[in-house]
């Protein structure tokens, strides 16, 4: 039986954020989701999508809103995202000093009704990682490092993701796996094959000059 696998395109690499809604209108029955990159130039170098916008986009699209939160201080502004409308909320690993308030966010998202995920970096050790995988909705593991688009993945992401799969699987645990950095048609099917149950695409479906065919090639 064929794995489905959803396929969420990301705003990262639209220049004008008023084109987002565009593009959000134009793939809405296309893709399943809008992986929404929310930058604050701190995480990051870059700086994005501010939940007054986000509920903007919500307002003008039916695509369930996947927000990846790349901002140093989260905690404080979790409860603004959902209320603009973020179906998933996820929280880099690495923006938590203390990792009690990791925990204690991950709570209060799924508390609020929307579902709570977790990234990391490329250079952070799953071996850290692992036992906060009890506590999430979505795994969402990088492929490259955050914050630019275009960058190829990573060689060892398919090691990775191999090992959170298996993790997920010893454990009898659901959380979905989302792949998030350099997809495209050459690695959709392994990526998918080793675990993928998300895959974001941001250069490879937006720079296309037949998009609905690109998310056809990500979906084979």
């Amino acid at each position: 039986m064929k794995k489905k696998v959803d396929i969420a395109v990301a705003t990262d690499p639209v220049k004008d954020p008023y084109d987002i809604i565009e593009y959000a209108k134009e793939l809405q029955e296309k893709v399943e989701l809008l992986h929404c990159d929310v930058m604050d130039g701190k995480f990051v170098s870059k700086k994005s999508l501010d939940a007054g916008f986000i509920k903007l986009i919500n307002s003008q699209t039916a695509l369930p809103l996947d927000v990846h939160m790349m901002v140093s201080e989260p905690k404080n502004v979790i409860d603004d995202y959902i209320d603009a409308g973020a179906n998933i909320v996820t929280l880099h690993f690495e923006a938590f000093k203390d990792k009690k308030q990791l925990l204690a966010a991950l709570s209060h998202i799924r508390k609020k009704s929307a579902l709570a995920g977790i990234s990391f970096k490329p250079s952070t050790s799953l071996r850290d990682v692992k036992s906060f995988l009890f506590y999430v909705d979505v795994v969402l593991l990088m492929g490259v490092e955050p914050g630019a688009s275009g960058q190829p993945m990573k060689e060892a992401t398919f090691d990775r993701l191999k090992k959170i799969a298996k993790f997920r699987a010893d454990n009898k645990l659901a959380f979905k796996i989302e792949v998030d950095g350099g997809v495209n048609e050459d690695n959709a099917h392994l990526l998918a094959e080793l675990g993928a149950d998300i895959l974001v695409s941001g250069s490879f479906v937006y720079n296309s000059s037949d998009k609905e065919k690109a998310i056809k090639k990500l979906r084979k």
